[in-house]
């Protein structure tokens, strides 16, 4: 799995954006930029919420300073079976099988044979919907 990430400038995120803090990836929940001094930057505060662990980090930075953009892989995979809130599943084109955990939303509507979407993300693998013909 490849740990991909880029550069943005951190004053050009917006809500909903995908970062990485603290090693973890996160989702923007929130932005407060703080107006240039006489002799300074404008400061960035951004709040974010790790997709995986679900936990609050913050970042404050100036904001012509850059951060890391986790790569998004989202990739189609085949249910083989369906064990307690795991799902084990193949991957549509590498053919490789490894267990993905069944989010919340999804536990009950995901089934032997069903093609599901997975994301990629940093070292993780993340169950994001199933996949209608």
């Amino acid at each position: 799995m490849s740990g991909e990430v880029k550069r943005k400038s951190i004053g050009g995120l917006q809500i909903g954006n995908y970062v990485v803090v603290e090693g973890a990836a996160c989702t923007v929940t929130g932005i407060q930029i703080s107006r240039p001094g006489k002799h300074g930057h404008a400061k960035v505060r951004l709040e974010a919420v790790g997709i995986v662990d679900g936990k609050k980090r913050q970042v404050l930075a100036p904001g012509h300073d850059e951060i890391d953009v986790p790569v998004i892989d989202k990739r189609n995979a085949q249910v083989l079976s369906v064990t307690d809130d795991t799902a084990n599943v193949m991957d549509s084109e590498t053919y490789e099988t490894f267990d993905l955990k069944i989010p919340e939303e999804l536990k009950g509507s995901v089934n032997e044979g069903t093609i599901v979407v997975y994301w990629v993300i940093l070292e993780d693998r993340i169950l994001k919907q199933i996949k209608t013909a």
